[in-house]
């Protein structure tokens, strides 16, 4: 098997696709939390403004969400497909709910009319909690395993099979981290009484986390199949929730003495640190499989071509500069405080 820097293929690839969809939900984390708190402000303005903090950005996260899509279908092909027809009604609801909520960003303003308003406002609100929620679940049922059978055939119940329990609480455990990584980015972006607002706010969002988080992992611990073996076999992975617990406790403190960009970065790590717990504790299976080991998809067993994988990095290694570049750019462009304009949502 070909290696890179000593790391064979199959798991380079591995760490690729997760660097993608952790840099999608860090940066798409913070517009979907910042819709979530979008009925709590009670002011037209209020809402504007807080519309027009991601204005300029959220179409743009959203390339990782494409780029991660596409890694996904060209390294690992078996696990895209296994995925999809598991996991068919809550990305078929995730599609639908993308395409209403960017319809609320562009037509929530280009009429006066109260209910108009109003409407978009709901619309908005809704599919950026349900957008949140759905994606715990979906990471919560990977955690817990699907159906999967000889040649890696989904063999479960397609329409409220996915809404197990546990993955439940992995979806309330994702909407309450995007929750309050949103009323960061807002607290950094707005002044006045909506700032002051915010700051309310985003105590009962860590307040919300912080419950959420434990009861899932707890839950994790004693009822999924594993975890607690690979704790006990590798104490490692025990720095990796303490540390998401010492960046969330340090948001505060940071937050009270309005360093509202590097109160971001923590939750940002927080965010960080817990995928690596997931990815840690998956590999190298991709999808485990409930009805036995050995029919579980793993990054070995449905990863294309070496030859294919190795061409693929390559376009990583080119790509990469290219995007974080273009990111940093964007990001100093917008940077500072939201000012209303013609051009505003």
């Amino acid at each position: 098997m070909e290696t890179f820097l000593g790391i064979d293929y199959p798991t380079l690839w591995y760490l690729v696709v997760g660097l993608l969809f952790s840099g999608y939900a860090i940066l798409e984390g913070f517009d979907y939390g910042a819709g979530a708190w979008h009925l709590f402000f009670k002011k037209d303005l209020s809402r504007r403004i807080a519309i027009n903090a991601i204005g300029p950005i959220w179409d743009a996260n959203q390339v990782w969400l494409i780029i991660g899509g596409g890694a996904l279908f060209a390294g690992f092909p078996v696990m895209y497909a296994t995925m999809l027809s598991a996991m068919y009604i809550p990305f078929m609801l995730f599609l639908i709910l993308l395409v209403l909520r960017s319809s609320a960003i562009k037509f929530r303003s280009a009429e006066e009319m109260p209910w108009w308003r109003k409407t978009w406002d709901i619309i908005y609100f809704v599919t950026n909690v349900l957008i949140a929620f759905l994606l715990g679940v979906v990471l919560g049922n990977v955690l817990q395993g699907f159906e999967i059978g000889p040649n890696f055939t989904y063999q479960g119940g397609i329409f409220f099979a996915f809404l197990s329990p546990y993955a439940l609480m992995a979806g309330f455990t994702t909407l309450s981290i995007f929750m309050t990584q949103g009323a960061i980015f807002l607290l950094l972006k707005t002044e006045g009484r909506l700032h002051a607002r915010l700051t309310f706010l985003l105590k009962k969002g860590m307040i919300f986390f912080i419950i959420s988080f434990s009861i899932t992992s707890l839950y994790t611990l004693i009822f999924i199949p594993g975890v607690t073996d690979k704790f006990k076999s590798n104490p490692v992975f025990f720095i990796l929730p303490l540390l998401a617990f010492l960046a969330v406790a340090n948001i505060p403190r940071l937050v009270a003495k309005k360093k509202y960009a590097i109160a971001l970065v923590f939750s940002s790590l927080t965010m960080a640190f817990l995928l690596m717990l997931v990815s840690l504790q998956l590999y190298p299976v991709l999808l485990p499989s409930t009805i036995h080991p050995e029919h579980s998809v793993t990054i070995y067993n449905a990863a294309s071509s070496e030859k294919s994988l190795g061409i693929m990095l390559t376009i990583v290694l080119i790509g990469t500069p290219l995007l974080a570049g273009y990111f940093v750019f964007l990001y100093r462009t917008f940077y500072g405080k939201v000012k209303l304009d013609d051009t505003s949502y």
